[in-house]
């Protein structure tokens, strides 16, 4: 059974090594895994020049590829998916590490990298951060940093499940060939049931982590929030050594707030058109899911406007009922004086 000390197995975190300051650092095994992709590794129907070049890669993950190169291969999709990876692995080599790769991506102004190679990243230096750890609520609060979650409000509780795993029990994908047939025939599949954990039964995490088949609830005050409140206090002392305290609220209380982050793109909005005075509708008002008050430590590390107040952060469900938590919102919009 997976106990703490190897959860998320397929991450790519064993493949990567750490500098003297403990950031994550790019390897070639871990360059090997990426050139196993699906959408580079070798098929049937794959011409001689693209076998070569792939051999060659794998024996020599960081050697240059030409132009001239790509261009002797038969399928022009492989030719697009190569130029995808080698774009990915060269922006990984320019950077320090693998930390200082994901900041530049949203530091550069317009995302090119695809999403899912984003969300691998983050997979990876979550997994780091919370190496060795011995809260499963918190690797299962983690996963919303790069896994989206379906949202159901059941009795006033907010429970939050994988979206990918609903959507492959709502496709009939969990029920083979019989669930695909009655998908076709318009017959809908049983309710899906996955397992709420809580603190109770959090320890059976473990033994399917990579399951993504759990369900937590993100209702004021319960285990896997104050989870989650911890992870953004890692995550944030990870990249920039500043201790902060993450609490749930209720309610923002302050009329006049200093600062807000919205951690995904919903909730981005709505905090500001609350700060702008905006009154909400009733059907953007469901969508706030949870609210938290972010406070340092040190507040000598804050911006002067800011310095002594608290910043709150909001996580909002979209119209389709989905959170979509992004993480680079809480390093990029942080009021630290540094990055002012």
């Amino acid at each position: 059974m997976p106990t703490s000390s190897d959860f998320w197995p397929h991450s790519g975190f064993t493949l990567t090594q750490r500098d003297a300051d403990g950031r994550l650092v790019l390897t070639d095994e871990l360059l090997r895994a990426w050139w196993h992709r699906p959408e580079v590794a070798p098929v049937a129907e794959s011409c001689a020049h693209e076998l070569a070049l792939h051999a060659a890669l794998l024996a020599e993950p960081r050697r240059a590829v030409s132009e001239n190169e790509l261009a002797k291969f038969d399928d022009a999709d492989a030719r697009d998916n190569y130029r995808v990876l080698l774009a990915w692995r060269d922006r990984l080599l320019a950077a320090t590490s693998l930390e200082a790769a994901y900041l530049d991506i949203f530091r550069a102004g317009t995302v090119t990298v695809p999403p899912v190679f984003i969300d691998q990243l983050v997979q990876i230096i979550v997994h780091g951060m919370l190496e060795n750890t011995e809260e499963p609520l918190q690797v299962r609060a983690a996963e919303l940093f790069f896994r989206p979650q379906k949202v159901a409000i059941e009795e006033g509780a907010v429970m939050l499940a994988d979206a990918a795993t609903v959507d492959l029990h709502a496709t009939g994908g969990n029920y083979g060939d019989i669930g695909r047939l009655l998908i076709e025939a318009n017959t809908k599949p049983r309710r899906v049931e996955l397992d709420v954990i809580d603190q109770e039964n959090a320890e059976t995490y473990w033994a399917r982590n990579e399951r993504h088949d759990t369900v937590v609830s993100f209702s004021y005050n319960r285990a896997a929030l104050i989870a989650f409140c911890r992870v953004i206090e890692k995550w944030i002392a990870h990249f920039y050594s500043v201790a902060v305290v993450v609490r749930p609220l209720r309610s923002i209380e302050a009329k006049h707030w200093a600062w807000h982050i919205g951690l995904d793109a919903e909730a981005t909005g709505i905090l500001n058109d609350l700060y702008a005075g905006v009154e909400l509708d009733e059907a953007r008002n469901r969508r706030i899911l949870s609210l938290f008050q972010l406070d340092f430590v040190d507040p000598s590390v804050v911006r002067s406007d800011v310095a002594g107040r608290s910043v709150y952060l909001a996580c909002a469900m979209n119209t389709s009922d989905v959170l979509r938590i992004k993480p680079q919102n809480l390093l990029l919009n942080l009021p630290l004086a540094s990055i002012s």
